[in-house]
């Protein structure tokens, strides 16, 4: 489960301010954050995954209190138990594409192994981008590397999948088979979603709504 309980952050030097009482995602749900550009969704997802921290207040995913790590804790849980989509997809154009999905692994120090392998291949087989396996990821399609950034956070099996705009980059048919594979992913395994996002057309997927506007002055 994650919940947020009486958060509060503000950039320094700015007026913005963001207040979240309580919310809570509980173990197979997803939830979408809502709102204009610039309302503060990035915002309200970096500090539910620890990469900013709040003024006052507590994000709890599943037992792990976040403000309760030090900053070396918070990485090692986020490369374990986290999986991130970023707006910027954050690939290395140096890298190919099976070398980016499989970066949190090394970074685990983990050796790949035949069934990880078999997995991430599925993985890249359902988003379609398996052609370019061994493509290096600056030779890509924004839409090819943001399908790669997808698979890349489920390669692991994360708890916790977060992800920013993740079909921003899609054409309609392969918007649908990202939110069918996430959706698919977060009831087999218990895990949580939560998505930014502004597209209307994804609401209807999200059975619990958050709109950061409500939470923001």
């Amino acid at each position: 489960m994650i919940s947020i309980t009486d958060l509060s952050f503000a950039y320094p030097g700015s007026s913005f301010r963001l207040r979240v009482e309580s919310l809570t995602v509980a173990a197979g749900q997803s939830l979408a954050l809502l709102g204009p550009s610039g309302v503060g969704k990035t915002t309200l997802l970096r500090l539910m995954t620890g990469l900013l921290q709040p003024h006052t207040g507590e994000v709890k995913l599943g037992a792990v209190s976040l403000s309760r790590l030090n900053e070396t804790d918070r990485r090692a849980f986020r490369l374990s138990d986290v999986g991130l989509v970023f707006q910027d997809f954050a690939l290395l154009d140096y890298l190919t594409v099976e070398e980016n999905i499989l970066l949190p692994q090394r970074f685990r120090k983990e050796h790949s192994n035949a069934v990880t392998l078999q997995a991430v291949r599925g993985l890249a087989e359902r988003l379609e981008i398996d052609k370019h396996w061994g493509k290096l990821a600056g030779q890509l399609s924004q839409g090819e590397r943001q399908r790669v950034a997808i698979a890349r956070a489920l390669a692991h099996r994360p708890r916790f999948l977060f992800t920013d705009e993740p079909t921003a980059s899609l054409d309609a048919v392969r918007r649908e088979v990202v939110m069918d594979l996430l959706q698919d992913y977060i009831h087999e395994n218990q895990a949580c979603l939560i998505m930014v996002t502004h597209d209307t057309e994804l609401i209807s997927r999200f059975p619990i709504h958050a709109k950061v506007e409500d939470y923001t002055s």
